[in-house]
């Protein structure tokens, strides 16, 4: 389902008619790409409960402007220092025809049941996004992760992880960059030194060698 956002033409700009703007419960934004850029308001109360979902960041957009859609992404916002406000909000028009560049969230399954957590080890998220390559219609929202599988010390790479179609590794990753592993706890190293070097401690010294 398309996320849905409204905004109003903003007519009037600079510091002091963005800060009576925001008085009024509006942030003031603007959207730009494939055309000239259009600065713009949003209620504050929307745009502020859209950020807190992570789909909002990594989705195709409708910006309602002016009586008009316009296929769109979030590409920057700023929040105030230590208010929960937003104070400004920027969108890129997309072109639904060319291929886009964008990280996407990864998600982690199975964690809980993989052998390596079983047997005391912990898993690290080396990774928590990929940057991915795409058109539009095929971006997704967030890309799974299986570690159900994953064993002490074992490691998944980026050339492991399952794409949707149409959807390929970009940006600087690598195909044996590590996206999650489990990392084997220092208790259990120390037991296998530990039992490693038992035998040899155990082994009786050799008897020195009879005079002729």
């Amino acid at each position: 389902m398309t996320i849905e956002i409204n905004a109003t033409i903003r007519n009037t700009q600079g510091t002091g008619a963005s800060r009576r703007l925001r008085h009024t419960g509006r942030v003031p934004g603007v959207v730009y790409g494939l055309g000239d850029a259009v600065t713009l308001d949003i209620d504050h109360n929307e745009i502020y409960h859209k950020l807190r979902s992570e789909e909002f960041h990594a989705s195709v957009l409708d910006l309602n402007l002016a009586g008009k859609k316009e296929s769109v992404m979030l590409r920057a916002f700023v929040m105030h220092p230590f208010r929960q406000q937003v104070m400004h909000v920027d969108f890129q028009r997309v072109d639904m025809k060319k291929k886009m560049h964008i990280k996407v969230p990864l998600h982690f399954l199975n964690q809980d049941s993989a052998p390596g957590v079983k047997a005391g080890g912990k898993i690290s998220h080396v990774l928590n996004e990929l940057e991915v390559a795409c058109l539009p219609k095929d971006l997704p929202t967030f890309i799974e992760i299986d570690l159900g599988g994953l064993a002490l010390g074992h490691t998944i790479h980026v050339a492991d992880v399952k794409l949707p179609a149409g959807v390929e590794i970009a940006g600087h990753h690598h195909a044996s960059d590590a996206v999650a592993v489990v990392q084997v706890p220092r208790g259990v190293v120390e037991a296998v030194a530990d039992a490693e070097a038992a035998p040899a401690a155990a082994a009786p010294a050799a008897a020195p060698a009879a005079k002729k």
